[in-house]
């Protein structure tokens, strides 16, 4: 297909693309680009007019009409949701007399992990198709386009497309080959394996922990978690991002790709941590609990999380955003990635000032944290 031959368009949804032709475009190796998880958003109501994410996705097709390209983007109001933080480059379009909204996010809705976000059959599509994002903005009055948590082997092709780039830190585990939680903690210091010991047992203390994969989730497991999630995101967003029928969505499409950990009370589930895995990743992305136990938190997210990664042969945790604390559990300081399109000139020349600047304290951060890593010396 040559640029001559290139169209592109604005589909209403994921839903209304075939699955096969998406799924083929994303590789499958990340659960939150597929087709099964985009349309659970999708007809769950999680995305859409309710949460201000409505579905925009940017596709190309061949000559016999099937996707040859696709960006999972929305068209929003606002910039909840997102975690790369952006309110101040609105403020100041705002004050200048501009409108910063709406604007086109290429991303996986409420999901602060890394993966591809230009799906592509072919990689001489991948600039063409952010071509297409950025005429698609000028042609409906959009202020700008954004790629968030961008699978690193993608930058260079934002930086053909001549986007900015932007960094930040989140902190990944990373299993260098450790047959066993214990194997892993033979790599930390003494006093931070002992410190983990600890955390690990008063956690368990009283409860019963088990690790549910794809059928082995029943409805009342999700019920058990709608309650804990909702608890979660009431006190750090105001209201959930989720549905109910979210969850049960994705029990139903993605399967085994799966993992709910719930810590039980007896008979009663009384916390739990909500996994998905991907081909060599285990990603961490709810958690929530109805009783204040200590280090709970820290057992049902990180630890376990370690011990599945550990089981199911995976190369690293991505435990979701923020989170310093996760450092002195074994967890590192990885960059991770976004991309930006700026309509407007004067704008674009501010955030690139911005962003050289912003760049050069997040990897000076990043070194700085590097430093504080748990590990033994020349461990």
């Amino acid at each position: 297909m040559s640029e001559a031959d290139i169209i592109a368009r604005i589909a209403p949804s994921v839903g209304s693309l075939p699955a096969a032709e998406w799924d083929a475009l994303s590789g499958g190796g990340n659960p939150f680009v597929t087709h099964a998880f985009l349309t659970a958003l999708e007809d769950s109501g999680s995305v859409g007019a309710r949460s201000g994410w409505s579905p925009a996705p940017v596709v190309i097709e061949d000559r016999d009409g099937a996707l040859a390209a696709a960006l999972p983007a929305y068209v929003k109001a606002h910039s909840q949701g997102e975690y790369v933080f952006d309110h101040s480059w609105a403020d100041a379009w705002h004050r200048a007399g501009g409108h910063y909204y709406p604007k086109l996010q290429i991303a996986v809705p409420f999901t602060p992990a890394t993966g591809p976000r230009v799906l592509t059959r072919s990689p001489h599509l991948a600039v063409p198709l952010l071509r297409a994002a950025e005429q698609l903005c000028h042609a409906n009055g959009l202020s700008s386009a954004h790629a968030t948590f961008i699978a690193p082997e993608q930058l260079a092709c934002f930086e053909r497309a001549g986007w900015l780039l932007r960094s930040d830190i989140q902190f990944h585990w990373e299993n260098r080959g450790y047959a066993s939680f214990d194997e892993f903690l033979a790599a930390l210091s003494s006093r931070k394996r002992k410190d983990i010991r600890k955390e690990r047992a008063t956690a368990q203390a009283g409860v019963t922990i088990r690790a549910l994969r794809g059928e082995e989730i029943r409805r009342e497991h999700w019920d058990a978690f709608w309650r804990f999630y909702q608890d979660t995101g009431a006190r750090k967003w105001g209201h959930p991002y989720l549905t109910r029928a979210a969850f049960d969505l994705f029990g139903e499409r993605l399967g085994d790709k799966v993992l709910l950990i719930l810590a039980f009370d007896g008979q009663e589930p009384v916390a739990g941590a909500l996994n998905f895995i991907g081909v060599d990743t285990l990603y961490g992305r709810y958690w929530g609990a109805l009783v204040d136990k200590p280090f709970l938190h820290f057992e049902l997210c990180y630890y376990q999380a370690i011990d599945a990664a550990i089981a199911l042969g995976l190369v690293r945790v991505e435990a979701g955003a923020q989170g310093g604390h996760k450092l002195a559990r074994g967890y590192e300081p990885v960059q991770t990635w976004s991309a930006h399109y700026i309509a407007h000139e004067g704008l674009r020349e501010a955030v690139a000032d911005f962003l050289v600047r912003e760049r050069a304290g997040v990897a000076a951060e990043q070194n700085y944290l590097a430093t504080r890593a748990p590990f033994r010396k020349g461990g």
